[in-house]
């Protein structure tokens, strides 16, 4: 019997709807998977490091400068869209709930502010907003799980916080407010989707297999939304106490056309990102061909 591949993505509602069919062999034909769950923080770490533990990896978009030399970015799977960018929340109003516009931010200059991951696309994001809005930059940065962000603002212990996936619906129940949306301001400043998390899996996997892993992986999408009630309980599962109601606006929010594939508009949003963020030095800089696909 052909091994497993062992495969990584989170827990969130959109990685267990969109991986459900797969995961329990209902996708005719797919290889079968070995899934471990984890925060993105990890699988960033685990790609970048080169850990052979793992086939298939579920990292954000930034991290691919450091890690196109040995995976391949898979054309579907992962989350790209639109008005689902992050926020930066306050204990006191800012510039208005959701703004996108340069006016009102000096209030965070040189303030502590959370982040989820140093190599995420939400931080990458957030250097550009910060580096076009907010006079003389932020001053510290602490990277801490994303379920511990909105905590940490609300009792004080951090000036702000970036905060990433369902926190877009639950941030008001921390008395917390909406200083900015990186995602509006990507949106405003280049017309393109936002990239957030990409599917990735090792070139010595062969094209072949990469074929047959973007072939399983598009299956699985659409297999889960001709049938929403057969991933329910995966979903529930592993969603952390989640509100089913959240849950549902989770995966309305971050599973969309892009992520059955990304096509000619996701490629230039991916493109776009990390075009923009080389030039200003935060990461480095693509090859004409990283990528291609297989």
């Amino acid at each position: 019997m052909t091994p497993k591949l062992k495969i990584a993505y989170s827990p969130c509602p959109n990685d267990t709807f969109v991986f459900d069919a797969w995961a329990h062999g209902r996708v005719p034909g797919a290889p079968r998977l070995d899934v471990t769950f984890a925060d993105i923080d990890l699988t960033n770490g685990w790609a970048e490091r080169d850990d052979t533990a793992y086939d298939v990896l579920k990292v954000s978009y930034a991290a691919l400068p450091w890690i196109l030399d040995r995976y391949a970015l898979l054309p579907c799977g992962g989350a790209l869209g639109r008005g689902c960018g992050p926020l930066v929340l306050t204990r006191e109003p800012g510039a208005g709930e959701g703004a996108s516009r340069a006016e009102g931010f000096e209030g965070l200059t040189g303030k502590t502010v959370a982040v989820p991951s140093e190599r995420s696309t939400a931080y990458l994001l957030f250097r550009l907003w910060a580096a076009d809005v907010v006079p003389g930059g932020v001053g510290n940065v602490v990277v801490m799980p994303f379920h511990e962000i909105m905590p940490a603002v609300r009792d004080g212990k951090v000036d702000a916080g970036l905060v990433i996936h369902e926190a877009r619906f639950t941030y008001q129940n921390y008395g917390l407010h909406a200083l900015a949306d990186m995602g509006a301001h990507w949106e405003d400043t280049t017309g393109l989707p936002i990239p957030l998390g990409a599917i990735v899996a090792r070139r010595s996997l062969g094209p072949d297999m990469l074929l047959r892993l973007a072939d399983a992986a598009r299956t699985s999408v659409r297999m889960a939304w001709d049938d929403p009630a057969a991933s329910r309980p995966y979903v529930l599962e592993h969603a952390q106490e989640m509100d089913p109601k959240v849950a549902d606006q989770h995966i309305g929010l971050y599973v969309n056309e892009f992520t059955a594939d990304l096509g000619e508009a996701g490629y230039a949003a991916v493109r776009g990102l990390l075009t923009r963020a080389a030039a200003e030095g935060l990461v480095p800089p693509l090859g004409p061909d990283a990528l291609a696909f297989p």
